[in-house]
C-alpha cells in the first residue's frame, strides 16, 4: 500500500520531536533518565536543523497496534533546565483586550482597551510572564487577565490581517440550528421525586426519605453560627463577615461529581441581566458509590440541576447591586443515571431569544453517565420554561423531564468514564478498559431534530489503546497544528491528548501516531489532569499527592516542577484560559489556589503562596459540619537537595464527608467573570467564590501595565529584579 502525504498528519507545534519514538539500536525503547543530579548525556544534533520544525508524516487512518500500549518516548533534556513557560505557538498579528478598571461582578465591563497579546513579541512574553509572578493574591490580577483560549471556530474562513479580536469574535456562537427536542414535559414535585437526591435511609414502608438537612457552622473562627441547610437552599457568606465577602454556598442535596459554568456570548450578557448558569450533577444519595466499568440499565433516574448566579437586586431591589445570589431554577430529570462528569460545549451554544421558538436553548451539555454512555443534551433556557411570576418570587425550581439526548455514544466492550471537548465539534472520551476514542460530533448534532431519533450509530475517527486500566482523567492540549513549513493552522483541530488512569501512568498521545508516550508514572490513581495555556503545559498529580506542572514545549517536554503539596489525595484541579491561577480540590477538605507562574528559583523576593479558600470539617459523633475560611496564605518553600522534609500540617485520615470533589473556574464568560470559582463537596454543599489577586507590596512591575505590554512600541526599559 502506498502512503500518501497528508498535511493533516503533520505533528502540531514541533511536538513530534518529543513524541516520536526514541528506539535504540536493538529496537528497544530508550531507558528514561532517573532522578538526581546525574550528568546529562550530550546528544548530537544534525547540522542545519537549528530553529527548524520537524514532524513525522504518516497516513491518519493507520493505527499502530503494538504489543506495548505506551512508548517511553519523552526526551531527556539537560538537568540544568529552567522552569519557564514557553508558548506552544505564536500570534504576532492579533491584538487582544485588557481591562482598564476593576471589573464589576454584575455589570458591563466595557472599560477595555486593545493591547499586545502574550505572544506578540518575545519582549512582551518575557515581561508578562515575570509580571504574573508578582501576584500574591488568591485570584488573578485584573490588569493582566487575557483570553488565551484558542478555538478554530474563531479563525475558520478568515485571514490574519492584524484584526482586533474581541470576546465576541474569539468565542463565536455555535449550533444555532440545533434546538431543544420536542417531548419535554414539566413534572410535579411528586412525579420528580424519584429523580431527586434522597437520604440513604428508608422509611418503614421501604421508601426513600428526602435528603437530610446539612447542619454546618459558618463564620469567623471562634464565633461561628450553626445553620441548617435544606436541599436547594442558598446562603450568602456576607451574613457572617463584615468585609466585602462575595462568596455564596448552596446545597445540592447529595455528593456532587460534576459542576461547570455555561458560556454566554458577549452580546447577550446584558440582555440576560448578567445572570450566569451552573450545571450541577449530584449523586442519588450519600450512600451511592460508582463501580468502575459496571453499567446500570436504563431507565436509571437521576437529575442535573441548573443553578443561576446573578445579582440579588433582581429578587430584592433593596439589596446592593453587586450582592450575588444563587438559585436552582431548573432540575433536569433524565434516565441515564448520575453523571460522572459534566462539561458544557466550550463555546456559546445558546439561542437568541425568539418569540416564535419556545423554549430557546441555554446550551449543549455533555457528560458521561452511569449507564456507560457519553451523551449530549440540549438544555432549555429556564427563562422560557418557567412563568414570569415564578421566576421572580424565589420559589422552588421547575422539574423538566427531557426525552433522550441529541447524541448518545456507547461502546459494547467498555464504558465511557472521562471526556473533554477539543472545541465545539471534537471530543475525546476515556473508557474503563484503557481506550481513548475521538469523535467528530459536529455534523451529527446538526442532523439531530424532532424528525430523527437520538443518534447512536456515530463511529469514532480514532480508537487508541493507551492504558492498561480505566482512564480516570483526560484533556486536550489545545494548541493548533502546523503545516510542514511550520506555519500555524489556526483553523485546524488539536491533535494531542493527555490522559491518566488507574494504572498510575500519565501519557501524551498524538492521535495520528496510534500510541501513547509515557510522561510520568506514579504508584497512585491519576484522578485529574488539566492543560493550562498560561503554564504552557499539563498540570496533574504525582506521588504523595503532589501537584506538578509538566512542560509541553519541545525543548522541555515532560520536565516538571512542583506547584502544591496538598495533605490529602487530589480529586480535581482546574485551570483557566484567562489567568495562571490553579485551583485544587482534595480529600482532606481543602479548596486551595496558587500561582503557576511564580518563579521556582530559590531565594526569590516573592514568596510562593498557597491560598486555602476554605476548609471543611466533620464531626463523626454529631454529624455536623463546619466551614472555615479567611486563612493566612501558606508559604511553600523550595526544598534544597538533601534537606529534611517539612513536618506534616495535619493527619492522614479524613472522613469522606469533608472531601472537595470538583473545582471549576469560569471560562467563557469574559474577562470580568474569570475570577469566579465554583466548587462542590461530598456533603452536597457547593460554593461560588469571586477571587481577585493583588500585586506584591501593591507595586506594579515595570512602572505600569502599559510598559508590561509594550503598548507604545518603545516602552521604557526598567531594570527590574524578577528573581528568576
Amino acid at each position: 500500500m502506498q502512503l500518501v502525504h497528508d498535511p493533516d498528519a503533520v505533528l502540531a507545534l514541533a511536538l513530534a520531536q518529543g513524541l516520536s519514538r526514541t528506539v535504540s539500536a536493538t529496537g528497544s525503547p530508550s531507558t528514561p533518565k532517573g532522578k538526581g543530579k546525574a550528568k546529562a548525556t550530550k546528544t548530537t544534533k544534525p547540522k542545519g536543523t537549528k530553529g527548524k520544525i520537524t514532524a513525522t508524516v504518516g497516513h491518519p487512518s493507520l493505527v499502530a497496534r503494538t504489543a506495548k500500549r505506551q512508548q517511553y518516548a519523552l526526551p531527556t533534556p539537560s538537568v540544568h533546565h529552567r522552569h519557564r513557560a514557553l508558548p506552544l505557538f505564536t500570534d504576532t498579528t492579533t491584538r487582544v483586550e485588557r481591562l482598564t478598571s476593576c471589573p464589576k461582578l454584575f455589570g458591563s465591563n466595557s472599560t477595555t482597551t486593545w493591547t499586545n497579546g502574550f505572544t506578540s513579541s518575545s519582549k512582551v512574553t518575557d515581561r508578562v510572564q515575570k509580571a504574573w509572578g508578582y501576584n500574591v493574591g488568591n485570584g488573578p490580577i485584573w490588569q493582566l487577565v487575557e483570553d488565551r483560549g484558542w478555538y478554530k471556530e474563531a479563525y475558520t474562513g478568515k485571514t490574519e490581517n492584524g484584526e482586533e479580536m474581541d470576546d465576541a469574535k474569539r468565542r463565536p456562537r455555535v449550533y444555532q440550528d440545533v434546538g431543544v427536542m420536542n417531548g419535554w414535559s414539566l413534572l410535579s414535585l411528586e412525579e420528580a421525586a424519584p429523580y431527586l437526591p434522597t437520604d440513604s435511609r428508608t422509611t418503614d414502608e421501604g421508601e426513600f426519605r428526602p435528603p437530610p438537612l446539612v447542619q454546618c457552622y459558618f463564620g469567623p473562627f471562634g464565633d461561628q453560627k450553626k445553620h441548617e441547610m435544606k436541599v436547594f437552599d442558598a446562603l450568602n457568606m456576607s451574613t457572617f463577615f463584615q468585609d466585602d465577602n462575595e462568596s455564596i454556598v448552596f446545597n445540592a442535596g447529595a455528593p456532587v461529581w460534576g459542576i461547570d459554568w455555561c458560556p454566554i456570548h458577549a452580546d447577550d450578557r446584558q440582555g440576560r441581566g448578567f445572570k450566569q448558569y451552573l450545571a450541577v450533577a449530584p449523586f442519588p444519595s450519600s450512600a451511592h458509590f460508582p463501580e468502575i466499568g459496571v453499567r446500570v440499565s436504563r431507565p436509571s433516574a437521576a437529575c442535573i440541576q441548573i443553578w443561576s448566579f446573578g445579582p440579588a437586586s433582581q429578587l430584592d431591589p433593596s439589596t446592593p447591586d453587586n450582592a450575588p445570589t444563587v438559585r436552582c431554577e431548573m432540575v433536569i430529570c433524565q434516565d441515564s443515571g448520575p453523571a460522572y462528569e459534566l462539561k458544557w460545549c466550550p463555546l456559546p451554544s445558546h439561542d437568541l431569544h425568539n418569540d416564535q421558538i419556545k423554549p430557546c436553548k441555554l446550551g449543549l451539555l455533555g457528560g458521561t453517565f452511569e449507564d456507560g454512555s457519553f451523551s449530549v443534551y440540549a438544555i432549555p433556557d429556564p427563562a422560557d420554561v418557567c412563568l414570569q411570576q415564578h421566576r421572580n418570587d424565589g420559589g422552588p425550581p421547575l422539574f423538566v423531564k427531557l426525552p433522550d439526548p441529541l447524541l448518545r455514544i456507547e461502546l459494547e466492550e467498555t464504558s465511557c468514564w472521562a471526556f473533554d471537548w477539543a472545541n465545539s465539534e471534537v471530543v475525546a472520551i476515556g473508557t474503563t478498559n484503557g481506550v481513548i476514542t475521538v469523535y467528530n460530533i459536529g455534523s451529527a448534532l446538526r442532523e439531530a431534530s424532532d424528525m430523527n431519533p437520538t443518534i447512536t450509530d456515530l463511529l469514532p475517527t480514532h480508537y487508541l489503546s493507551i492504558h492498561q486500566s480505566a482512564i480516570r482523567a483526560l484533556c486536550w492540549i489545545k494548541a493548533p497544528p502546523s503545516w510542514p513549513s511550520g506555519a500555524v493552522r489556526k483553523d485546524g483541530n488539536p491533535t494531542i491528548i493527555a490522559s491518566g488512569g488507574y494504572d498510575g501512568v500519565e501519557c501524551i498521545t498524538d492521535i495520528r501516531e496510534g500510541h501513547g508516550s509515557v510522561m510520568n508514572r506514579t504508584r497512585d490513581v491519576i484522578n485529574t489532569v488539566a492543560y493550562s495555556p498560561y503554564a504552557c503545559g499539563l498540570i496533574t498529580i504525582d506521588h504523595e499527592n503532589i501537584i506538578k506542572s509538566y512542560s509541553a514545549s519541545p525543548s522541555m517536554l515532560g520536565r516538571g516542577h512542583t506547584l502544591m503539596d496538598p495533605q490529602g489525595p487530589v480529586w480535581s484541579i482546574s485551570t483557566s484560559e484567562y489567568h495562571p491561577q490553579l485551583a485544587a480540590a482534595s480529600a482532606d477538605g481543602v479548596c486551595a489556589t496558587t500561582n503557576t507562574l511564580r518563579t521556582t528559583r530559590r531565594g526569590g523576593s516573592v514568596p510562593f503562596f498557597v491560598h486555602r479558600i476554605y476548609k471543611m470539617d466533620y464531626n463523626r459523633k454529631t454529624g455536623e459540619y463546619r466551614m472555615l475560611e479567611h486563612f493566612l496564605p501558606q508559604v511553600r518553600t523550595v526544598k534544597k537537595s538533601g534537606s529534611k522534609p517539612a513536618p506534616a500540617g495535619g493527619t492522614g485520615a479524613w472522613p469522606w464527608q469533608v472531601g472537595i470533589q470538583r473545582v471549576a473556574w469560569n471560562n467563557g464568560n469574559g474577562l470580568g467573570s474569570c475570577g469566579l470559582l465554583a466548587s462542590a463537596t461530598a456533603s452536597g454543599l457547593c460554593r461560588v467564590d469571586n477571587l481577585w489577586g493583588r500585586w506584591m507590596k501593591d507595586k506594579v512591575p515595570y512602572a505600569g501595565v502599559e510598559n508590561i505590554r509594550v503598548e507604545d512600541g518603545a516602552a521604557m526599559d526598567v531594570d527590574y529584579d524578577e528573581s528568576d
